[in-house]
């Protein structure tokens, strides 16, 4: 029958918090609402796992304890790749759930790669009908010196934006930004498949590669983070940039012409290019590019954020830059 007391100091750090736990009284005080909102979690965690039941929480006593915390990493972040392996939006949420327990606040939405497109486009409509499902899906671990086994079955899904809405304002009353990921120039086979032309071979199946050379595929990228960024607030929108094969750019017409007009020297400066353009479309609407650490190749958007997944050399280059 204790009371709980929870308030505001704008003194202390925005993500910060004081819990203090007395006989009869637990008081919060935090740095804003998501300060008050991790003292909660904390709180919560000092509840004993056995005084849960079916029915909710049993009364129990906590312990006299004052507890201080702020975090040291302004970003906290976690990913879900929903490519490989759909989840239904009540799964998210339970992923979105658990973030927020353990004080995470950003979640790194991975919504397309070559095995998927997970995010309806209206612009776009084949990206869902078609390129958001697959014949079938590798078994076990893919290895590039033996021929894989796939399991015949046909497998889907996509959010729609009604959908991605309701997630991103499930995450935002937990203090959680959600990132989107888009991925180019590579890992778009599911695109190119449903919109060859935009394909260095003019067909599906061929590159994974978006062709750089061809205006269109900037008209296309433009088109689908306009709605993209109509969906998520977040600062930054994340391009992907990883593993592009690069194999159609050397001996594509478009490419090639491109690199010329721009005095290009290699297939790394015209990712560069890409890059750099989509950087200055996402920096005049208010937002920030960020993506993985392949972005560095052929030098580094001035404003671009990098996540290296390869090792720590990637950060260090780009903190460098």
């Amino acid at each position: 029958d204790g009371a709980l007391n929870i308030s505001c100091d704008a003194a202390m750090p925005a993500d910060g918090y004081r819990l203090e736990i007395t006989p009869g009284r637990a008081e919060i005080v935090g740095g804003s609402a998501a300060g008050a909102f991790y003292a909660v979690q904390t709180l919560r965690q000092l509840i004993p796992v056995a005084a849960y039941d079916a029915t909710g929480v049993r009364a129990v006593e906590l312990p006299v304890v004052t507890i201080e915390d702020k975090p040291c990493l302004g970003y906290r972040g976690m990913m879900l790749d929903v490519c490989r392996h759909f989840f239904p939006v009540e799964d998210v949420k339970t992923y979105i759930d658990i973030l927020s327990l353990h004080k995470i606040n950003k979640f790194h939405w991975h919504l397309t790669d070559d095995q998927g497109w997970r995010i309806e486009i209206k612009k776009y409509p084949l990206l869902t009908q078609i390129g958001s499902r697959r014949a079938e899906t590798l078994v076990g671990r893919y290895d590039k010196n033996k021929e894989g086994v796939y399991d015949g079955k046909p497998y889907g899904g996509f959010y729609t934006q009604e959908e991605i809405r309701e997630i991103v304002s499930y995450a935002a009353e937990r203090h959680i930004e959600v990132i989107p990921e888009i991925e180019m120039p590579g890992h778009s086979e599911e695109v190119l498949a449903v919109y060859p032309h935009l394909s260095c071979a003019g067909k599906p199946h061929v590159y994974d590669d978006f062709c750089i050379g061809n205006d269109a595929t900037f008209e296309f990228l433009e088109n689908v983070l306009e709605e993209v960024m109509e969906l998520f607030p977040s600062e930054y929108i994340h391009v992907g940039g990883d593993e592009a094969t690069k194999k159609g750019w050397p001996t594509c017409p478009k490419c090639r012409a491109r690199m010329q007009r721009e005095g290009l020297k290699d297939v790394d400066e015209l990712q560069s290019y890409a890059v750099h353009r989509l950087e200055a479309f996402l920096n005049a609407r208010g937002r920030r590019l960020l993506g993985w650490d392949e972005i560095l190749q052929g030098g580094l958007a001035p404003n671009a954020a990098v996540m290296s997944w390869r090792g720590e050399s990637g950060g260090r280059e780009a903190a460098a830059s």
